[in-house]
């Protein structure tokens, strides 16, 4: 049983311009001790789709009647987006699920020390005293590998480096033991040495807590030290999805193909970059067909035209091209 599964999900925006799709009909699963790389650039849909799951999207968002986010717990499966008073979505926002930002330094309340940040949280989500959630809070800070935690638990977030800050949110996060981690981009505004650690970090928690994470990032790099599974996104549409290492060694959408070859390579230092061609366009201008057509080198006419579903190139393997998949005859 999947720990969560998301159906068609479909999210639009209402704008001063109109109605604008920010994500369209995209499907994954993630399994307990599974980590999902969610792949693509700024404006791909990455973000939206995640807070969704915690229903966190602002309130002139409009979910399609035939998106499902369906969260499998020990007490039964938890349809999110029919989760409506605060009281219900407990469950989903620092409960069951837990998530990560890109720059904790936004996150914590500058004016509050850390500590007593992680003891509020817990005292709302778990039924312990203030004294029982200083102890664990102090633990989980200990086990994250901040040293000195009794005295790092009574600072401010300006007094951690960025990565104790980062530590100090995945604590933070995992203190109450939630069953899914959503980590978006969390070690983008980190120095490569610290963002070794803080991966080498997630891995652990992984295995130790048997907990689902999705991994939220623009780099496959990471991706593949990381991720058992990745999705690529592309302007709200899921275009491919597969293991890590069939995605990576035999990418089957152009655009999966543009994010890999824009990767340097070590054994050869001076060949030039090959970035994908063109900007991702704005949400309200989406082309018709194939949302890549607009970048890609392999367009034909029925690219512009109709929209490629998804096809199955192996195992757990699928994309969405018409090329592709006529080259290789895909199901």
């Amino acid at each position: 049983m999947s720990l969560l599964t998301v159906d068609n999900l479909t999210l639009q925006f209402d704008t001063d311009e109109g109605r604008i799709t920010a994500v369209d009909d995209v499907s994954f699963s993630i399994n307990p001790g599974e980590v999902l790389g969610l792949v693509g650039e700024s404006g791909s849909g990455k973000s939206v789709t995640a807070k969704a799951l915690m229903h966190l999207n602002p309130g002139n968002a409009v979910y399609d009647p035939g998106s499902k986010i369906i969260l499998d717990l020990d007490d039964g499966p938890v349809d999110v987006l029919s989760l409506k008073s605060n009281r219900d979505l407990k469950v989903v926002r620092g409960g069951a699920v837990s998530m990560i930002f890109q720059e904790p330094m936004a996150s914590f309340a500058p004016a509050i020390t850390i500590g007593d940040q992680m003891v509020e949280q817990l005292v709302l989500h778990k039924d312990i005293t203030e004294k029982e959630a200083t102890t664990h809070s102090i633990d989980m800070l200990e086990r994250v590998g901040i040293s000195d935690a009794e005295k790092r638990f009574n600072q401010y977030a300006f007094e951690f480096s960025g990565g104790m800050r980062q530590r100090a949110m995945i604590a933070m996060a995992l203190s109450t033991k939630p069953k899914l981690l959503i980590a978006d981009e969390p070690t983008t505004a980190l120095d490569v040495t610290i963002q070794a650690q803080v991966i080498d970090l997630m891995k652990d928690l992984v295995k130790e807590f048997n907990m689902g994470i999705i991994f939220i990032t623009h780099d496959l790099a990471v991706i593949a030290q990381t991720a058992n599974r990745v999705a690529v996104m592309y302007l709200g549409k899921m275009v491919e999805q597969g293991p890590v290492r069939d995605v990576i060694r035999d990418p089957v959408h152009p655009y999966t193909q543009g994010l890999l070859n824009a990767i340097p390579k070590i054994d050869d230092l001076d060949a030039p970059l090959t970035p994908v061609p063109g900007d991702i366009p704005s949400p309200l201008e989406r082309p018709a067909g194939c949302v890549f057509n607009t970048r890609c080198a392999r367009i034909e006419d029925r690219c512009t035209q109709s929209v490629p579903t998804i096809k199955t190139y192996s195992k757990d393997h699928i994309g969405a091209c018409f090329v592709t998949a006529d080259e290789r005859g895909a199901t």
